[in-house]
């Protein structure tokens, strides 16, 4: 099959999670890619890239580089750290950073970048779950120059359908932030109104059906009776990644003086989650701590 003219742009991508195997997937039928995992197993997941043997590679190989991460700690050691992106990419050349990142720790990495490597850093956090991410219709929001931006918008156009830049530098992880925040505080609401409706003797699936097309419906809604009610939580996001996400969102909050103290009523449900075991479950397993104090099950 004969490639077309892209196919010559070396992408390099770093992290093959649930969202990031996906997403290089999708790389894969216009670029170049070239991918690297910490667990060798996961590299399996994207069969048409090449395999790194570490960070340093990919950077030497690719004009730009995607992350897709857990933390900002760990993303700040792929960039800066030893071995890192900076050590190895060229000037000129471009990171796309994917994952939820404190924004500080964004553009800390940015200043770094540009004054000590010539390097663009532009944050593009992504939402949609598994599923957009597989068929790559994910939103992305971006922070970063707009020369980077414009540089780099064909390649987010191939994981994301909504792809909108929202100022400098850390500016896209903060829209991510609010978006994770107000999610979260869905999900405990959603996981709240199914208890208290299944308690009072409403069925469930009923419940759902006829408050479904209100001002209660959402995309939270849909994808918590998608999981709870046939009793599914195999994880795309997990509860230990939204507490992790909900915190974040606390401590820009913190900095800027705003009170959110929904966000921290949700962090704290979160936080009672992962304590109770559930933690590696998705977000709508929330659910099973109403389901432990009332003694009842929420299913169809």
């Amino acid at each position: 099959m004969k490639r077309d003219e892209n196919m010559s742009e070396k992408i390099g991508f770093i992290g093959l999670g649930v969202m990031g195997a996906p997403m290089a997937r999708n790389l894969t039928s216009k670029y170049d890619v070239i991918v690297f995992d910490i667990d060798n197993a996961r590299m399996g997941l994207v069969p048409k890239a090449r395999k790194a043997e570490n960070i340093g590679e990919v950077g030497s190989s690719a004009e730009t580089v995607l992350l897709s991460l857990p933390s900002s700690d760990i993303v700040k050691e792929v960039v800066l750290g030893t071995g890192g992106l900076m050590q190895n990419m060229r000037r000129g050349s471009t990171i796309i950073d994917a994952s939820t990142t404190l924004p500080d720790i964004t553009q800390e990495i940015s200043h770094t970048l540009k004054k000590m490597a010539g390097i663009f850093f532009l944050d593009a956090p992504v939402s949609g779950g598994e599923k957009a991410a597989i068929e790559g219709n994910l939103s992305v929001m971006v922070g970063g120059e707009q020369e980077a931006f414009e540089k780099s918008l064909e390649i987010l156009h191939t994981i994301g359908t909504s792809v909108v830049r929202m100022g400098e530098s850390g500016m896209g992880e903060i829209t991510k932030l609010v978006n994770n925040l107000i999610v979260g505080i869905t999900f405990v609401a959603v996981a709240e109104g199914f208890a208290l409706g299944t308690k009072s003797g409403l069925n469930p699936k009923v419940l759902y059906e006829a408050i479904r097309n209100g001002w209660a419906g959402s995309k939270v809604l849909d994808v918590s009776a998608e999981a709870i009610l046939p009793r599914n939580f195999k994880p795309g996001g997990t509860v230990n990644i939204h507490w992790k996400d909900l915190g974040y969102a606390l401590e820009l909050a913190r900095k800027k003086d705003v009170p959110v103290p929904a966000t921290a009523l949700a962090h704290e449900i979160f936080k009672a989650a992962r304590a109770s075991g559930i933690g590696h479950l998705s977000q709508p397993a929330i659910v099973n701590l109403w389901e432990d104090l009332l003694k009842i099950v929420i299913k169809e």
